[in-house]
């Protein structure tokens, strides 16, 4: 269990990581990590400056052969929120690489700087499957941001679950641009491939004409967001470069967000591939997925992975018996792949869980083949207007088929009469010529119900959106 990555010992000449026109191969990735792994070794915690470079790779798989918890940093990060995480965690030394600047709040901290040549020493014996990987902070929407702590099980058990999903093989040549401190980026989209002994090659930003120069040039696998994919499906018609790599391409994966159920149309109807939803947390790393080898899923984040028990709970406490599609609950998960604790914080971990079942404030669906629909979050998306419970992705769905609509959300707001009505924010498809609120009301209700349809509409330029692409819904709110 401890030996994440099997292919390292037999230090080959494949390709493990391509960055731009930088690549390491198992053996030179073994070298270099092997090496930084006996400088850093015994020390309690290190910080991973998580810049999208080839350097970033390798300090993290440092850290995990040497036992060392690594605290991945956004380099984005304002000053307060990272003074935050540095105090709560206390890494004695920062990795990054040498031509990297790193802001002040770094200078009390020992700077490694990480190589990309050297000769493995020893390294330690094998370390216990609960034993820290990773501690990786949470977004913070309700308070400062809490360190999940992340074992070496937990990365094990969720990388293998994806392998049995999506027939994941050292033959697969992932493709992607994600930012490489969050769970998406990092433990999926590089220690994944490392994991199986395939390639990742990964853009440095993402780019409509990368994804399609990577996956044409034999990229297997791509894996984005909802923004990153909806450039690629209005970039279709006018690429027939694009839509070729596409069509190409054994998988097309999107996470951290829901993907809006016209651009999953848009792109199988130009390249007559599906698109994967997979469904995951920082706390829980992955919970389901849509499988390779399965029916169709848009709008569906598919079933339970091999090991995580998945169930929905009412309002009163009881588990949700009903799988008819419409029966809200919330999500909690438990398994090998969840965190062990949020760091330095036992009374927010006590609260997380009921039991053994961690709570994951996601509100969502089963049907009757038991694949999972998430509706929304529990503090954002689950509004309660005139006695129903409805939840805003729905609605958003709905808003996004309207062709004058380019980006929408949906939020409760109170109100004397409802509880809550539901207000649609709308960026249009034409700023000049936006379609009117009892427009969009009108089209929600003949394809949802009347009591779905937005109250209120209120138009923006822009939606707010955080780095891995999720609308920030707190940051809505009445002018």
């Amino acid at each position: 269990m401890s030996d994440l990555f099997p292919a390292l010992h037999t230090a080959s000449d494949r390709t493990a990581l391509r960055f731009g026109e930088r690549a390491l191969t198992y053996r030179q990735l073994a070298g270099a990590a092997g090496a930084l792994a006996v400088r850093i070794g015994g020390a309690s915690r290190v910080a991973l400056w998580a810049a999208p470079t080839l350097e970033t790779a390798v300090g993290a798989v440092a850290a995990l052969l040497a036992g060392v918890p690594v605290v991945p940093l956004n380099p984005r990060t304002g000053e307060r929120e990272l003074a935050h995480i540095l105090a709560d965690s206390r890494p004695v030394a920062v990795l990054a690489a040498p031509g990297d600047e790193l802001p002040a709040a770094l200078d009390g901290l020992q700077r490694v700087d990480v190589p990309v040549t050297g000769t493995a020493g020893p390294l330690p014996a094998a370390l216990g499957p609960l034993s820290p990987a990773l501690i990786v902070y949470t977004s913070g929407t309700t308070g400062p941001p809490k360190g999940a702590v992340l074992p070496r099980r937990a990365v094990a058990a969720s990388l293998d679950a994806l392998e049995d999903a999506w027939a994941w093989t050292a033959d697969d040549v992932l493709v992607h641009g994600l930012p490489l401190f969050h769970v998406h980026g990092l433990i999926l989209g590089v220690l994944g491939p490392l994991r199986r002994g395939g390639e990742v090659r990964h853009l440095g930003r993402f780019s409509v004409e990368g994804v399609a120069r990577e996956l044409a040039d034999g990229g297997t696998m791509l894996f984005g967001v909802p923004t990153m994919y909806h450039r690629l499906a209005e970039a279709l018609d006018g690429d027939p470069e694009l839509r070729e790599a596409l069509t190409g391409a054994r998988l097309l994966v999107s996470g951290s967000a829901a993907l809006p159920l016209h651009d999953h149309r848009r792109i199988e109807a130009a390249t007559g591939r599906r698109v994967i939803e997979r469904y995951g947390m920082t706390e829980t790393l992955m919970n389901t997925s849509v499988r390779v080898d399965g029916p169709p899923g848009a709008g569906s984040v598919g079933t339970p992975l091999r090991g995580v028990e998945l169930r929905l709970v009412g309002e009163d406490g009881a588990a949700v018996t009903a799988y008819d599609g419409e029966t809200i609950g919330e999500v909690q998960v438990r398994g090998e792949n969840l965190f062990t604790e949020y760091l330095n914080r036992p009374e927010a971990t006590a609260v997380a869980f009921d039991g053994d079942w961690f709570r994951t404030g996601d509100m969502a669906v089963r049907d009757a083949e038991g694949s999972v629909r998430i509706v929304g979050r529990r503090a954002t998306d689950l509004i309660k207007s005139g006695g129903y419970k409805i939840g805003a992705g729905e609605i958003e769905n709905a808003l996004l088929e309207h062709p004058g609509v380019r980006e929408a959300a949906v939020t409760g707001e109170p109100d004397p009469d409802l509880g809550e009505r539901v207000v649609a924010w709308i960026v249009a498809a034409d700023a000049q010529a936006p379609p009117s609120g009892d427009e969009l009301a009108a089209h929600v209700a003949a394809q949802l119900a009347p009591h779905k349809r937005p109250r209120t509409v209120r138009f923006l330029d822009a939606l707010p959106r955080n780095d891995m692409g999720k609308i920030m819904k707190r940051a809505l709110a009445v002018p």
